[in-house]
């Protein structure tokens, strides 16, 4: 069975990432609220994402950061919402944590379909 050590080492292994992978100013900040180091952090083509799952398929009904030029663009996967434009790391995390799904807590040992189940 995964535990929380498993939390823990995925963001060990983000925050450990060089910029060719994730620029690391996104999981540093993201790291920084309890809120969303609970989650299971997921990094691909320099897109950082979360989920409340550690088995896949992963949900990622949690805010996904992209980079862009200017900032950053915030966006939920699951329903393709765009949750904001920001210009800074820590206002693009801060959106995430606005908009965390209720009740949402630490990151569960299962899938999507388990969190739903609840």
């Amino acid at each position: 069975m995964l535990t929380a050590d498993t939390v823990d080492e995925q963001w060990e292994l983000v925050l450990g990432m060089d910029d060719q992978q994730v620029s690391a100013e996104m999981p540093r900040a993201a790291y920084a609220r309890l809120e969303i180091r609970q989650l299971y952090p997921l990094v691909s083509h320099g897109v950082l994402s979360f989920s409340r799952c550690i088995r896949f398929p992963w949900l990622e009904d949690v805010g996904t950061i992209y980079p862009r030029g200017d900032g950053y663009w915030v966006r939920r996967v699951t329903d393709g919402a765009t949750l904001g434009k920001p210009d800074t790391i820590e206002e693009a995390v801060e959106l995430i944590v606005a908009n965390l799904p209720p009740g949402t807590g630490p990151a569960i040992d299962g899938t999507a379909e388990d969190v739903a189940r609840g």
